[in-house]
């Protein structure tokens, strides 16, 4: 039998693990991959004494972003099927954090909705993704982080626009 693994001994990835030719692509992958980890996600809730695993956490993030969702919508925005978004609904149900209403566009689906309990446990998750970005810019400078902000709402805002075009037309190879 194999011995269990110790969490801390595995190594994070890094920008030089991803054999791009860009290295902000590499140094992307690497930040993507940490951040929805969702392994990592659940040794830093369990550290912090979280009492909600991390698909539900996962599952209050997306609702609180876009409710009302079908269940179908968010098992797609949380790469998972129907058999494992089903049990995280019956947890956040048990804990009073979501409503199910008929959808009136389709009786056979439902909506799920966040109850005030639900809000404020996303609310929450919300709080502690704060804490942990004021936590890595620790040492950053004010100037540094509303440089880096400014940058990074102007390369998602570009990033967004791409896909659209990305959607319809493909991807353009380079030659």
């Amino acid at each position: 039998m194999a011995a269990p693994v110790d969490p801390s001994s595995r190594r994070l990835r890094e920008a030089g693990d991803f054999p791009y030719r860009s290295e902000l692509l590499a140094s992307l992958s690497a930040l993507i991959l940490l951040w929805e980890s969702p392994g990592l996600q659940s040794e830093i809730l369990t550290a912090s004494g979280e009492p909600i695993d991390q698909p539900a956490h996962s599952a209050l993030r997306h609702l609180a972003a876009g409710q009302p969702m079908r269940p179908s919508d968010l098992a797609q925005a949380m790469g998972t099927g129907p058999s494992n978004i089903s049990k995280i609904l019956k947890r956040l149900d048990a804990a009073g954090f979501i409503d199910r209403d008929p959808d009136p566009d389709d009786t056979r689906s439902t909506l799920i909705t966040l109850t005030p309990e639900g809000q404020a446990a996303a609310r929450h998750i919300y709080d502690l993704g704060d804490a942990m970005i004021a936590q890595v810019l620790a040492t950053w400078s004010p100037r540094d982080i509303a440089r880096y902000t400014e940058l990074t709402k102007r390369f998602t805002a570009d990033a967004i626009a791409a896909a659209e075009v990305m959607r319809r037309e493909g991807l353009s190879h380079p030659r």
